[in-house]
C-alpha cells in the first residue's frame, strides 16, 4: 500500500490545501492530513478544532484520513509506514524553504514529492484567511462552507 501524508498546521484549511489533498489521493491508496502539534504556537483554533474542520472536509474521500503528530515528521512517517511526503508550492519563495526541508527529510528515510498549486490557489494562506476573516471580510469562495462558518462564529463581533 502506497501512503503519503500532507503535513501542515491547517489554521484553517483553505481550498488551496484541499486541492492538494484531492491530488495527492488520486495518486496514493491512502493519504493522512498531518496536523503538527507545535505547543509554542498559539492558534486560532484549538487541535481538536481543526482535526474536525478537516475530517469534516476530507469526507467524500475515502482515502484521505486526518491524525495530529508532534515531534519530527519522519518519525511519524516511520512508525505509519508512510513513504512519501506531499506539500503544495505557491511561490518560488516556498520552494526555497520546502527544498530544504525535502532534503533533510529524504537524508533521514523520507522523500517529498511537490505539487504545483493550482493558480486561483496561488496566493491562498491561512495567514491572509484570518486577516481578512478577522475584519468580517468575505472568505467565503476561499475556504470549505464549514471553516467560513467556524470563521464568522470565532470572529462575530
Amino acid at each position: 500500500m502506497r501512503k503519503a501524508v500532507c503535513p501542515g498546521s491547517f489554521d484553517p484549511v483553505t481550498l488551496g490545501h484541499l486541492d492538494v489533498f484531492a491530488r495527492a489521493a488520486e495518486q496514493f491508496d491512502e493519504v493522512t492530513v498531518g496536523v503538527l502539534i507545535n505547543s509554542t504556537k498559539a492558534g486560532l483554533f484549538t487541535i481538536d478544532e481543526r482535526i474536525e474542520l478537516l475530517r469534516e472536509c476530507v469526507a467524500p474521500y475515502k482515502n484521505i484520513k486526518v491524525e495530529s503528530f508532534q515531534g519530527l515528521l519522519v518519525d511519524y512517517c516511520k512508525v505509519n509506514g508512510i513513504s512519501a511526503i506531499v506539500k503544495g508550492l505557491r511561490a518560488v519563495s516556498d520552494f526555497d524553504y520546502e527544498l530544504q526541508m525535502a532534503q533533510m527529510n529524504s537524508q533521514l528515510g523520507v522523500d517529498t514529492l511537490f505539487v504545483a498549486t493550482k493558480p486561483e490557489f496561488s496566493f491562498l494562506s491561512s495567514s491572509i484567511i484570518k486577516e481578512i476573516a478577522k475584519y468580517q471580510g468575505d472568505v467565503s469562495a476561499l475556504v470549505p462552507t464549514a471553516v467560513n462558518k467556524a470563521l464568522k462564529a470565532r470572529f462575530k463581533k
